[in-house]
């Protein structure tokens, strides 16, 4: 189980990067959410019942555990030694390059409530608002009338350089 876990984790670890990187300004607290959320996918890893994709199942636990970090204001970490037992996960393959030109958009992005950063999020990795809303458990209808006014506060953010 153990091993298909970190398969399934180092495939998709672009998840995490994308979700830490939406919530959490520096380095410190990116890496800090990245073990939070590395953490709570193992304990929670029993539950998968493949009811839906893993990709899918990964967003949700993600971006549930930065909105209770982003809540709670803090980016501690539960359980630091369990983060030791699991096998470093390489990030040589993120493009940290390509992360500062986004640095306009991911500004104004941090000035979006919680829940409109996970819409946000999971438009910008071209997720159908069927799956925006089986993530984050809203309607089909109430994802496509926030995600609009998330453009119209993302636009006059941006215009305003934010």
């Amino acid at each position: 189980m153990k091993e298909e876990f970190l398969r399934n984790i180092t495939v998709n670890q672009g998840i995490i990067h994308k979700v830490t990187r939406i919530y959490c300004d520096n380095v410190d607290d990116r890496k800090d959410l990245f073990q939070e959320v590395l953490i709570q996918l193992w304990k929670s890893y029993g539950s998968f019942k493949e009811q839906s994709k893993f990709s899918t199942w990964m967003y949700r636990v993600a971006i549930n555990t930065a909105i209770t970090a982003y809540k709670r204001g803090s980016r501690q970490t539960a359980n630091a030694l369990f983060v030791r037992e699991i096998p470093s996960i390489a990030d040589d393959d993120y493009d940290y390059e390509l992360e500062e030109n986004l640095n306009l958009l991911h500004t104004a992005i941090g000035q979006l409530t919680g829940i409109e950063k996970s819409i946000i999020l999971l438009y910008l990795e071209d997720k159908s608002y069927e799956e925006i809303a089986d993530i984050t458990g809203i309607t089909q209808n109430y994802v496509r009338v926030k995600m609009n006014r998330i453009k119209k506060k993302l636009e006059s953010l941006i215009k305003g350089k934010v």
